[in-house]
């Protein structure tokens, strides 16, 4: 038997086996040396090691039931404008005025400005639409795959019958954002170069009854944004969701393919309630801070090459500089998606889930430590962001051995 079809077998037995109970552990240990990209696995192994499914195999069929109906439901009370419910009927509320299910009556009209009216709410919306929209629209353009029609589109946004705003980028115009800030919540400012470094001609939306993946995408950022007002939108997490939709929506299995966008949203959910501290300034400095996590990759550095980390301090080569983006995210925007997917494996099956991605990052120092010593500042900027292809199995085995 060869090497890969018995790591196919042993998560056979871990996934499709007999007993209810999947052993976490042993799924954290295979999964943490790569998932196969066969069946459902990766999907499956990542539903488990992000918590949105628990360990028992005969609750799931209960949790996904749950959790896909709820997410219908942010779809009919955040996405559909006011005054309409998803089959587009209205009632009578009783007293002359016509509601629909949702109970919006049409006194709430769209010119109201009041602070509970639902159209002040919808046109304020658009503040944070815009970004996501600008954001998804170049989402991982190394692929086809987000520009490309969903076989599974949301049947209620989708056939919009002449009717405006069900779909999130018909609310938008992008060319209105000309600002070259994007604000992380709590103080001051971030370049958005430190943030991200694609730029590409921005995807076309589908006709009537059709929507592409990034579609999709943008409307999981927005219901996520709406439900957590404090934290709201910000510029990176476009590249925190696309490679777990990708994965969802590339499942194999086409009973769990049709629900890739529920099952993303409450994955994606998962993981930013471990990374929030990341995308808030206020909290950098706390201990799941952004700035906490670049000095703990600094210390490890001057612990494993000294002669590196004096070099960069010498040259005012500040952590920031490069490592912000790949501690923010998850090294999604350093590597290509397949090489992004096989990282987040480990990262995902490591129980203290961000040790193993500091080592990655330091890892990524010590490969390149020849062309470091002889760079000056700008060439060692230029090295670190925007690092050179390599074999990502030669990082992660490099990384595999820092103690």
């Amino acid at each position: 038997m060869s090497i890969f079809k018995a790591r196919v077998k042993e998560f056979e037995d871990v996934l499709a086996g007999p007993q209810d109970a999947i052993d976490l552990n042993q799924l954290r240990k295979l999964a943490f040396n790569g998932v196969p990209d066969v069946q459902s696995f990766r999907a499956l192994s990542w539903k488990l090691l992000l918590g949105y499914l628990g360990p028992r195999r005969s609750s799931w069929t209960t949790t996904l039931a749950q959790k896909r109906a709820l997410y219908k439901q942010f779809i009919e009370e955040l996405v559909l404008p006011p005054g309409h419910s998803s089959n587009g009927a209205s009632v009578d509320g009783g007293d002359g005025d016509k509601v629909d299910s949702g109970g919006v009556g049409l006194q709430d009209h769209p010119l109201s400005e009041g602070p509970e009216s639902a159209w002040n709410t919808f046109f304020n919306d658009n503040e944070f639409l815009l970004q996501i929209d600008k954001d998804v629209r170049r989402l991982c353009p190394d692929i086809s795959f987000f520009q490309q029609p969903t076989d599974y589109p949301c049947e209620i946004v989708v056939h919009s019958k002449g009717e405006h705003g069900r779909r999130l980028h018909e609310r938008v115009v992008p060319a209105v954002l000309s600002s070259a800030n994007v604000e992380r919540k709590g103080l001051g400012m971030t370049k958005i170069n430190l943030i991200t470094k694609r730029s590409v001609e921005n995807y076309a939306a589908m006709e009537e009854g059709q929507e592409a993946h990034w579609e999709v995408v943008q409307r999981i950022l927005f219901i996520y944004a709406k439900l957590n007002p404090g934290q709201g939108y910000v510029q990176g997490m476009n590249e925190i969701v696309g490679p777990i939709y990708y994965v969802m929506a590339s499942d194999p299995d086409l009973s769990y393919r049709a629900h890739a966008e529920a099952d993303c949203f409450f994955c994606f959910t998962a993981l930013m309630s471990e990374i929030r501290d990341f995308f808030i300034k206020t909290l950098d400095d706390a201990e799941g801070g952004i700035k906490f996590m670049m000095a703990r990759l600094s210390n490890m550095l001057k612990s494993k090459d000294l002669t590196i980390y004096e070099l960069l301090r010498s040259q005012e080569l500040h952590p920031q500089y490069y490592s912000f983006r790949w501690l923010t995210l998850l090294l999604s925007q350093e590597f290509p998606l397949p090489d992004v997917l096989r990282i987040w494996d480990s990262v995902f099956a490591d129980e203290q889930r961000f040790d193993f991605l500091i080592k990655i990052c330091c890892s990524m120092i010590l490969i390149q430590r020849e062309a470091i010593l002889e760079n000056d500042f700008a060439s060692n900027v230029k090295l670190l962001q925007n690092y050179p292809p390599i074999d990502i199995n030669v990082v992660i085995a490099h990384a595999g051995s820092l103690a």
